[in-house]
């Protein structure tokens, strides 16, 4: 038998912000959780799309035009090639499914990027 994941009870398990935790896989997409606080980095994934599901709280999504402000329940999709910077005032749940190829930050690299190691 294939066991369920709760998600709430993973996000009890991660303890720094800005680092995702994956937590399942279909196909060739992960699923990860991450909880966000403070502004991130801009950069973009030249090959690969974001999906950004918010669980709890706030994100605003900055983009070169513009910014998206979600809430729980709310998703967007970054799509590839797109320079973009997630930020949340106060703690931020999210869900994201991304390609398993896709890095964390780009081609960008910062003290928060994280390599697909650690983020298992």
């Amino acid at each position: 038998m294939v066991p369920g994941i709760n998600v709430e009870a993973a996000f009890e398990k991660v303890r720094d912000f800005w680092s995702p935790k994956v937590i399942g896989q279909v196909n060739n997409q992960l699923m990860k959780i991450a909880k966000l606080k403070g502004e991130f980095v801009w950069h973009d994934h030249a090959d690969e799309e974001e999906l950004f599901f918010i669980v709890r709280g706030k994100l605003e999504m900055q983009f070169e035009d513009g910014s998206v402000h979600l809430g729980a329940g709310d998703m967007l999709t970054v799509p590839k090639g797109v320079r973009h910077n997630p930020v949340a005032e106060q703690e931020c749940w999210v869900v994201l499914i991304e390609p398993a190829s896709t890095r964390h930050t780009g081609d960008i690299v910062t003290e928060r990027t994280k390599t697909l190691d650690q983020q298992y």
